[in-house]
């Protein structure tokens, strides 16, 4: 029988062991981690996104803070702005909520957070340590992955994993995960020849592709782990890159979209700024 691997209960376990960490700061009055979400503009995606994590973060007992910015602010003032959160020392966590304005460079502003700050993993310097294999901040939803692999009791080494998708944010940081976990990874993308074939003869497969039910049982071989990062909104109701009830039978574990991938994000993003928390902390 199929394992079907909610990320909603897995989340639920980590987010409770934050708590009860932070509760015993509050125990010894210590400082609280804090986390700093800054949005340019007032697009209402990104409002709800914070708003979740704003919810997230006041469940754990963290300290969280939005900075609101004008749409128009130039480049400059908006490095300016990040500059003041890397100075401030009760700042933990700062995520530049993305996408900005067309007129700023993003690229930029991701460079301009300082690297032990970027709870979202996407500074050089922490890409280029994830390649290095070494500790540094990892984007969310690929830690997310790795530990819903873990909770699929899935023994990496060996493995042939395939990668759907090759996003800085999912693709690229979880192939290099899966590797540093001895796996043999393959990227596919747009481009890929014979995709589906690569794709049937993978141990594991993430899906992260942005195209409703697109993934069919063909596409996967018996006792395969799949893990489907897609959310797609199709008449009312979310769905996956991987068509579940035509996939779900063959695999030995898999995640269903809702309840699947998308609360680990969250959760994942609470485990980093408590680790920048405790790097801040170190010693006090």
């Amino acid at each position: 029988m199929v394992n079907i691997v909610y990320g909603s209960d897995v989340s639920l376990r980590i987010k409770q062991e934050i708590q009860t960490n932070v509760e015993n700061l509050k125990v010894n009055n210590k400082r609280l981690p804090k986390l700093v979400v800054v949005l340019v503009g007032n697009n209402p995606a990104s409002l709800s996104y914070i708003k979740g994590k704003e919810n997230a973060c006041n469940a754990m007992g963290f300290e969280s803070q939005m900075v609101n910015l004008n749409e128009d602010i130039s480049e400059k003032e908006l490095l300016n702005e990040v500059n003041k959160l890397n100075m401030d020392n009760s700042v933990d966590g700062i995520l530049v909520q993305m996408p900005l304005p067309k007129h700023i460079n993003q690229y930029n502003i991701i460079e301009a957070i300082d690297p032990n700050k970027d709870v979202d993993g996407l500074h050089p310097v922490n890409v280029g340590k994830l390649h290095l294999g070494l500790d540094g901040f990892v984007p969310c939803t690929p830690l997310g992955i790795m530990e819903i692999l873990k909770e699929m009791k899935c023994d990496l080494k060996g493995k042939n994993a395939v990668v759907i998708g090759r996003s800085i944010l999912v693709g690229k940081p979880v192939a290099a995960l899966l590797e540093k976990n001895n796996c043999t990874v393959t990227i596919c993308h747009s481009n890929t020849k014979d995709i589906e074939l690569i794709t049937s003869r993978a141990d594991i497969v993430i899906v992260s592709i942005g195209k409703a039910n697109h993934i069919k049982s063909n596409w996967i071989k018996d006792g395969a782990y799949v893990v489907d990062v897609g959310i797609n909104r199709v008449d009312g109701k979310l769905i996956g890159d991987v068509d579940f009830d035509d996939v779900a039978h063959k695999c030995s574990a898999i995640t269903p979209v809702p309840k699947g991938v998308g609360p680990m994000t969250i959760a994942m993003l609470l485990s980093n700024t408590y680790n920048a928390y405790l790097l801040h902390t170190k010693g006090e």
